[in-house]
């Protein structure tokens, strides 16, 4: 069993999910188990929104929101998951203005904050940053997106959403659109997928390309996937099209990204050719990859997916304090 952080007094049940204690670091924590654990309890915590708004089972405990890049969706749905679930947050979502432009290092920072809350949730540039904050805490991290690395909450809603809406994930074939290179989400979200019976397409120019290193966890797996730059050639296939923009901030050659930040536009005429049942994700934020057209479509899933952010996040939260 990994060690149990210091979050307080075990919980007699705390067996029973695995989670009391610990890190979320990485998708690779999660089989189909954990998965239906943490899907239910975050059920659980949709319906306790939607009927009472709000209840008291973090009374008492703080989050350290710790962001060392720009976040809307992550940063503000933790933050709301905590004061849902009547706990407090400390917000730390400019680094700019910490104690970090004074030089202070991350296990610093990390010691320091742990000695006011309870978790801290911490999203950082460097892929692997997750792991050094943890090894260093006392209390449980949670990665909130580490580099080009891993985003496992992301990934996380983002399974629970294709449950949610298509009621399974078996059998399923998932088109994967845009940059996979460096889109943490996808890599995440493929690693979790490979636990099911789906089969992937990766759409993507060939300079953003998804790693050899997921392509090879597909591999592994036995799942059978391709490979193209033709949104069009699986449009008709897909049940899931999962959409992503071309990442800016990822590109030292400014010159390279203008050729391929609009390769791919969804909008409504490509949705005449999509399945009537299928859906559309985008983890958000758009730039012009989604045509405004397509927002009205019932298949457009994408503020679905930041709702059941919200929900997974209070799951995540309940069930590494114990309260799950």
């Amino acid at each position: 069993m990994a060690e149990i952080k210091d979050v307080g007094r075990l919980p007699a049940d705390y067996a029973a999910n695995g989670f009391y204690g610990q890190d979320i670091l990485s998708v690779s924590q999660f089989d189909k188990e954990k998965l239906a654990y943490i899907f239910g309890v975050a059920h659980e915590m949709r319906v306790l929104v939607e009927r009472f708004g709000s209840a008291d089972l973090l009374q008492g405990k703080i989050l350290a929101n710790l962001f060392y890049e720009p976040s809307t969706r992550t940063s503000s749905s933790f933050m709301a998951a905590m004061l849902r679930l009547g706990g407090q947050v400390i917000p730390i979502n400019n680094v700019q203005y910490s104690s970090v432009t004074k030089g202070e290092s991350l296990p610093d920072t990390v010691r320091t904050l742990e000695s006011y809350a309870d978790v801290i949730v911490l999203r950082h540039p460097e892929v692997g940053a997750a792991a050094t904050a943890a090894h260093y805490a006392r209390k449980p991290v949670i990665n909130a997106g580490d580099g080009v690395g891993e985003h496992p909450t992301q990934a996380l809603l983002d399974l629970f959403t294709i449950v949610e809406d298509l009621g399974s994930v078996q059998n399923l074939r998932v088109a994967m659109v845009g940059d996979l290179k460096y889109g943490r989400t996808v890599h995440s979200l493929t690693k979790l997928l490979v636990n099911y019976d789906v089969t992937f397409d990766f759409v993507s120019p060939e300079i953003l390309a998804m790693p050899e290193d997921v392509l090879d966890v597909v591999r592994r797996h036995g799942h059978s996937f391709r490979v193209t730059d033709s949104v069009h050639e699986v449009i008709g296939d897909a049940d899931v099209l999962y959409v992503t923009r071309v990442q800016k901030e990822r590109f030292t050659d400014l010159a390279q990204y203008d050729r391929v930040r609009d390769h791919y536009v969804v909008d409504e005429e490509l949705m005449t050719k999509a399945k009537p049942h299928m859906i559309v994700m985008h983890p958000l934020p758009r730039v012009n990859e989604i045509a405004y057209g397509v927002d009205d479509d019932p298949r457009a899933a994408y503020f679905r997916q930041m709702r059941n952010g919200m929900y997974i996040r209070m799951a995540l939260l309940a069930a590494v304090l114990g309260k799950a």
